[in-house]
């Protein structure tokens, strides 16, 4: 049945591919983009975490929203690591409790929490700080949040996608990204090929 599933969804998405409608579709179908279509059929009723890798411009997003929309209806919040300052990232991720510190006027539901039993796409994650990186790791490993200044511990299921258009392992080497959170999302990946591997799909493009 899961085999079943998966072989639908791929039909889905090359049907998608092939009409025109206003809905969020993979465009192309070359060889390179059948074999992208392939993959994200595969993610169907993937628990996660999936890496999505690709340069700039190479449908990371695209390919997040697929991956999300074969699964029903589904919270899907989308981040962009990159434009959330370090000093505000805890908050606006786990949530605070009112009075955690200043200005901090009322309770506030945390963007992790607002994907509970759905998917959390993390966009640029090679951005996120060294300090923040083991905060996510430690939910990633448990399943569990406590917002800023709160006591209680909540646990949440989410499926966090992240995209980079980074070498991540590069970076471990660097000691700029940790290896055990890189080991955490790199269960499942996906690769998106550049325009200049998939030039047959210009047109429809």
């Amino acid at each position: 049945l899961i085999t079943l599933d998966k072989i639908e969804a791929l039909s889905l998405l090359r049907q998608a591919s092939n009409r025109s409608t206003n809905s969020i579709q993979w465009i192309g179908q070359g060889a390179a983009s059948r074999e992208v279509q392939r993959q994200i059929a595969q993610l169907k009723g993937e628990p996660g975490p999936i890496l999505i890798e690709g340069e700039s411009g190479t449908g990371k997003e695209v390919a997040a929203t697929l991956i999300h929309n074969q699964d029903g209806e589904r919270p899907f919040i989308s981040v962009n690591v990159a434009a959330l300052p370090e000093n505000i990232f805890e908050s606006e991720m786990f949530g605070h409790v009112r009075g955690a510190f200043t200005g901090a006027d009322q309770n506030k539901m945390g963007l992790i929490e607002a994907a509970h039993n759905g998917d959390l796409f993390l966009d640029e994650i090679e951005a996120l700080p060294l300090s923040q990186q083991a905060k996510l790791l430690r939910f990633l490993e448990s399943g569990e949040l406590r917002r800023v200044g709160a006591k209680e511990i909540s646990r949440v299921n989410v499926r966090v996608i992240a995209a980079t258009n980074q070498n991540l392992n590069q970076m471990v080497k660097d000691q700029k990204f940790r290896e055990d959170l890189l080991w955490r999302l790199n269960g499942k990946k996906l690769l998106l090929p550049p325009l200049r591997q998939r030039k047959e799909d210009i047109e429809a493009l």
